[in-house]
């Protein structure tokens, strides 16, 4: 069992994060973490493996949960056996069977003397048996370091498991794995992703977003039907408090006109009657203080219900319905944009693909670069966009604009503002206050205008991008997109790909999540586990 009273965390700065958060995980239960980026999804997770120790509250649980990180950046020189917790066994093995048999050595092994053929069977399972334990972490690609975590589970069979965003990196084979793993195994799980066939797969959702916690009884299907029902009930409300801001302020201009005719007919009064100026001005000065009370119960009242208002609009999820206009590339549909014949590229004198490659990308396409880990996805990006030359074949590009989202948001400059960005991409040469407009269709506020790129999350980069895009002159005639959603929540997910269904231009897209790619309109896929060149002209499905 793993259960949490009362947690609430606080970053170092003081800033709180989230508090009262009640959760209480059972034996054999497999749960779904979800929430916004920046939630504290991750930081939940960490607190439940013990990691990090909450600020208030209490953490408890069982027995010690395995957990499985989101790989992001570098992993601070680990090994691979350091990652997995089994160096000192390993060593202490070893030094044993070299025949250094001491107290110490055979205190760290204990019973487990199978340690060594268990890491094998697990790397062998997971697809990686290549590997060394004594090799870097930081030198294996993201799906290697991902299998490596998922093999720690089958070394140290350990009653819970916690997974934070474990499909990501991960082809298409090994993704599979994971979901027969989730939909098998008696361990009770905790999965953090944004991975909409993954999260259908545990039976019970929880929401973490900036009131707590809270339980949605079943899957992200039956999660995602609920929100709908919320949304529209929220909606609902954000159009009565509207209706009542309207009538309140209405009610406010007609009161200050009829008591401003009041108090006007009253000095007419006064003046008529011939009064000592000493009484009259008592007698405004009166007058003058009764409209301004008036004036302050109705600015009051209209200010509370805008304050209502402006708290429903920022629950409001309108991730789906944000509109993002590109303009459309100049390019008639068509138009040959790449040509590669009899290309192949090699690494230490080693070709990458078994069969030279024959592929062509036309303008107006919708094409996704399919692949296992290690088959030359991105290395043939790289000989698109110019930046590597074969070692054999041709590879002619027209010459347009293209423009490359990688993981990492290179396009980017960490060392600015996110207004001073913005201004970078203002190549119509739009005034200031059209930028600002522009930034906060993209969910930018005045707040965040002078905040460093390089402390913006995932999802923020993403749209920052998206916003890059619409305020430069001209969408490009080519967008290619490496793994674009492995950082994003689902919020900044759905609107990634509400932004693509308006966009004419060619879109080239490295991904291993189908819905992602059925729901942008992917038509056609270069498929670097078959026959190099082969080509689908299928609708793209898994």
């Amino acid at each position: 069992m793993l259960f949490l009273q009362d947690v609430a965390y606080a970053h170092p700065n003081g800033d709180l994060l989230f508090a009262q958060i009640d959760l209480s995980i059972h034996k054999n239960d497999k749960v779904s973490l979800i929430g916004h980026n920046g939630s504290g999804k991750s930081t939940l997770l960490k607190l439940m493996a013990g990691i990090l120790q909450p600020t208030s509250g209490n953490v408890k649980s069982d027995s010690k949960p395995y957990y499985v990180p989101q790989i992001t950046g570098r992993l601070h020189d680990l090994t691979v056996a350091q990652a997995l917790g089994i160096d000192h066994k390993i060593n202490s093995l070893k030094d044993i069977l070299a025949g250094n048999v001491t107290e110490k050595n055979l205190a760290i092994i204990g019973d487990d003397w199978g340690i060594e053929e268990r890491y094998q069977k697990a790397f062998s399972h997971w697809q990686i048996p290549e590997l060394d334990l004594e090799q870097a972490m930081d030198t294996l690609s993201g799906g290697q370091k991902t299998k490596v975590y998922l093999a720690g589970i089958l070394i140290h069979s350990p009653a819970i498991v916690l997974m934070d965003e474990p499909s990501n990196h991960l082809d298409q084979v090994a993704r599979q794995m994971l979901y027969e793993y989730v939909e098998n195994t008696s361990n009770t799980l905790v999965i953090v992703s944004h991975d909409k066939q993954l999260l259908n797969i545990p039976q019970t959702v929880y929401e973490l977003s900036q009131h707590g916690i809270k339980l949605y009884g079943g899957n992200y299907d039956f999660y995602f039907e609920q929100k709908h029902i919320e949304n529209e009930a929220l909606s609902h409300d954000i159009r009565s408090k509207e209706k009542a801001l309207r009538k309140a302020k209405e009610l406010e201009k007609e009161t200050m006109e009829r008591q401003q005719k009041l108090d006007a007919r009253g000095k007419r009064k006064q003046e008529k009657a011939g009064l000592p100026r000493i009484l009259m001005n008592s007698m405004r000065n009166d007058a003058e203080k009764s409209t301004a009370r008036i004036k302050d119960i109705h600015t009051e009242k209209t200010g509370a219900i805008a304050r209502e208002v402006s708290q429903l609009r920022s629950e409001r999820l309108d991730a789906g319905k944000m509109k993002i206009d590109f303009d459309h590339s100049g390019l008639h549909k068509g138009k040959i944009l790449v040509k590669a014949e009899q290309v192949n590229f090699s690494y230490l004198e080693r070709n990458l693909w078994t069969t030279p490659l024959n592929c062509q990308i036309t303008s107006g396409e919708r094409i996704a670069i399919k692949g296992r880990n290690g088959s030359g996805k991105t290395t043939l990006i790289k000989l698109i966009l110019g930046q590597s030359q074969p070692t054999e074949g041709a590879i002619d590009s027209a010459n347009i604009k293209t423009i490359y989202i990688d993981q990492e948001y290179s396009l980017i400059d960490n060392s600015l503002t996110v207004y001073q960005q913005v201004q970078h991409f203002n190549s119509g040469a739009l005034q200031e206050h059209e930028i600002k407009i522009r930034l906060n269709r993209y969910l930018f506020g005045q707040t965040e205008w002078t905040k460093p790129c390089s402390a913006l999350s995932g999802g923020e980069k993403m749209r920052l991008v998206l916003c890059l895009l619409a305020i430069a002159n001209q969408a490009p005639d080519m967008i290619i997109l490496d793994e674009p959603t492995n950082n994003l929540d689902i919020q900044n997910t759905e609107i990634l790909t509400n932004a693509f269904h308006g966009y004419e231009g060619t879109l080239l897209v490295i991904s291993h999540d189908v819905i992602f790619l059925n729901e942008i309109g992917i038509t056609r896929t270069i498929d670097l586990d078959l026959t190099a060149g082969h080509t689908s002209m299928d609708q793209y499905v898994d």
